[in-house]
C-alpha cells in the first residue's frame, strides 16, 4: 500500500464578517457542522472615505488524526520519516456567489486547541457559541480566547505553506510533510525536539490578498469573495478534506527475472534484488526486535531438479559461498540485497542459485532456487502486448480492510507446445514499471489516479509469483462499484501505455 488517506475528524470555519445592517460582527459565530468551509476577504463595505474603508474576513480551521498516522507507523502500515510524503487536499466547491481569482492562500500550523462546534450558518451566521461550545473568531473553545483574534498559528518555514490559485476553481493540494511529521513526533510517548502539538492547520488568503486592515498594513485594497471548499460533513464522499501519505512502497523482488551481468547492460541494469521478510505471527517485525541487525546473505551455487532442498545446512558443511552480502534493512522486518552475479558461477553442472541468510553464523531463511537468465539482444523494436488478469480478484470487499490485488501477466502471442502445457504451469511475466488507478464505475469518477512521479504511490511491486499492489478499502465509499486500470511502462515508447482490460469489484456496505 503506497496511498492512504486520513479524513479530517474537525473543521470549522470563523469569520468577522458585517452582519445585515453592518453595524455589527459576526465575531462569536461558529459553523463547524456545515458542509462547506469559506474563505474569503471583502474590503470596503463600509465607510465613507479611505481611511476607515472596513475590512472582513473568513478562515478555514482544520485537524487530522495525526495519533492514528502515528499508530500506522508503528504498525508499518506508513513508511518511516524520510520516505513518505504527506499531501493536504481539499477539494473546491461550486457555488452561485462571486469566485475570485488570481490570489494566494496560506496554510499555516494552529498553534492552540480549539473546538469543532455545533454550528451550521454561513449565510447569516445567527449560529453562536455563546461562550460554551465551539470555536470562533474570538474564541478559540468555550470561553478561553484566542491570543490574537482569528486565530493563533506558527509562521515559520516548516508549519507555513502557500499555493496559488489562478482562476480560482482549483483544488487545493499541497506537501505539508514537514509539519506532519512535527505532529507524529509529538504524538509518541516521548516528543522529539522541533515537534509541535497537533491543532492542525489553519487556511486563509495569503497576507497580501487579506483586506487591508489596522493589523495588516499590507493587505490588500480589494475584495476576494469568495472560495469555497467541502468539509467533512459533506455527502461527497471523495471531495472531503484530506491528508493523503504517499510514498513508493514497491519491492522489486528478481528471484524470479535474475540475470546474469553482461558488459552489453548498463550497470545498474546488472544489479538483481532479493528480499527477505520476518514475518511474526503474520506481522513484520525488526530482527529480536531491533532496528540495528541486519542479516547477511550467503549465496551458493547448487545442482539438480530439486535445488531447494541442497541448501539445508549449508552454513555447517564445507560447501563455500560464492558470494557473502550485508543486507540492508528496507523497512520494519523487511531486508534487501542488491548485487550483480558474473557467468562464472553457474554452469551446466551447477544451473541454480541458493540464498541463505544468517545473523551471526545462525542461519535464519533459506531461500526458493533461483534460475538465473542471460540478457538476449534483439532485431526487432518490441511493442509489447500482454494478456493480464487478477487471479485473486473479489465480487465484493468491506471497508475496514487491506486487500492485496495480484496480477498474473504472460505475452499475447504466447504459444506452448504440448510439453509446456502437460508439464507446468505458464510462467507469468514481472513488469519492472506498472502503475495502477482506480475508478468509480458510476460516474467515471477518478478516485486514486496514477501517481508515477517522485513519490510513486502506483508503482506496483512485484516477486516470484507477479506484480501486486496493496489498497486500503476504507479510502473508497461503500455501496459503490470501481474499477480498476493498469499500465506498463513500454521503453520502445518511452512511456506508460494503459492496457485495455478493466479489472471491475464492488465495496460492499457493512452490516452492524
Amino acid at each position: 500500500m503506497a496511498i492512504k488517506r486520513y479524513f479530517a475528524d474537525s473543521d470549522n470555519t470563523i469569520t468577522d464578517a458585517l452582519l445585515e445592517g453592518l453595524s455589527n460582527r459576526a465575531t462569536g459565530s461558529n459553523s463547524g457542522q456545515a458542509d462547506v468551509l469559506e474563505v474569503f476577504s471583502i474590503y470596503g463595505q463600509s465607510g465613507s472615505t479611505e481611511k476607515d474603508y472596513s475590512s472582513e474576513v473568513s478562515r478555514v480551521l482544520l485537524k487530522f488524526p495525526v495519533s492514528q498516522i502515528s499508530k500506522d507507523r508503528e504498525n508499518n502500515i506508513i513508511e518511516e520519516s524520510g520516505s513518505v510524503s504527506f499531501y493536504l487536499k481539499l477539494y473546491n466547491a461550486r457555488h452561485a456567489n462571486t469566485l475570485p481569482r488570481n490570489y494566494r492562500m496560506t496554510i499555516d500550523a494552529v498553534s492552540s486547541e480549539w473546538e469543532e462546534g455545533n454550528g451550521l450558518d454561513l449565510d447569516k451566521y445567527t449560529d453562536l457559541t455563546y461562550d460554551k461550545i465551539g470555536s470562533n473568531w474570538i474564541r478559540r473553545k468555550g470561553p478561553t480566547a484566542w491570543s490574537i483574534p482569528g486565530g493563533d498559528y506558527y509562521n515559520d518555514p516548516s508549519s507555513s505553506f502557500e499555493c496559488a490559485f489562478p482562476i480560482g476553481n482549483e483544488d487545493l493540494e499541497i506537501d505539508i510533510t514537514t509539519l506532519a511529521e512535527q505532529w507524529i513526533n509529538s504524538s509518541g510517548n516521548e516528543p522529539v525536539l522541533g515537534s509541535k502539538d497537533n491543532y492542525g492547520v489553519m487556511i486563509k488568503l495569503s497576507a497580501s490578498y487579506e483586506a487591508s486592515s489596522s493589523t495588516n498594513l499590507e493587505g490588500a485594497n480589494t475584495s476576494y469573495y469568495t472560495k469555497m471548499f467541502y468539509g467533512r460533513g459533506s455527502e461527497f464522499f471523495f471531495n472531503r478534506p484530506v491528508l493523503e501519505a504517499r510514498w513508493d512502497s514497491s519491492k522489486r523482488d528478481n528471484r524470479a527475472n535474475f540475470y546474469i551481468s553482461s558488459s552489453l547492460v548498463p550497470a545498474e541494469d546488472n544489479l538483481n534484488t532479493l528480499y527477505m521478510y520476518n514475518y511474526i505471527r503474520g506481522t513484520l517485525k525488526d530482527i529480536g526486535g531491533l532496528s540495528t541487525h541486519e542479516p547477511v546473505l550467503r549465496l551458493y551455487h547448487s545442482s539438480g531438479s530439486n535445488p531447494e532442498g541442497t541448501a539445508k545446512g549449508f552454513l555447517n558443511s564445507s560447501n563455500s559461498p560464492v558470494y557473502f552480502l550485508s543486507s540492508s534493512r528496507e523497512s520494519k522486518g523487511v531486508y534487501k540485497v542488491k548485487f550483480a552475479v558474473t557467468s562464472s558461477i553457474v554452469s551446466s553442472t551447477y544451473p541454480y542459485l541458493i540464498d541463505v541468510w544468517s545473523l551471526h553464523e545462525d542461519q535464519i531463511h533459506t531461500g526458493s532456487a533461483i534460475d538465473p537468465k542471460t540478457f538476449t539482444m534483439s532485431n526487432y523494436n518490441p511493442n509489447g502486448k500482454y494478456v493480464v488478469s487478477i487471479p485473486n480478484l473479489k465480487t465484493s470487499y468491506r471497508r475496514g480492510q487491506t486487500e492485496r490485488f495480484r496480477f498474473y501477466v504472460r505475452e499475447k502471442n504466447w504459444s506452448p507446445n504440448i510439453y509446456t502445457k502437460a508439464k507446468s504451469t505458464p510462467e507469468g511475466l514481472m513488469i519492472n514499471s506498472a502503475s495502477y488507478e482506480i475508478y468509480r464505475v458510476v460516474d467515471n469518477k477518478i478516485v486514486i489516479p496514477y501517481n508515477t512521479g517522485s513519490d510513486s504511490g502506483t508503482i506496483m511491486s512485484y516477486d516470484e509469483q507477479g506484480n501486486y499492489f496493496d489498497l486500503d478499502i476504507n479510502m473508497l465509499e461503500e455501496g459503490y462499484s470501481y474499477g480498476i486500470r493498469v499500465s506498463f511502462y513500454e521503453d520502445s515508447l518511452t512511456s506508460f501505455r494503459e492496457h485495455p482490460n478493466i479489472f471491475k469489484f464492488r465495496v460492499g456496505q457493512n452490516e452492524y
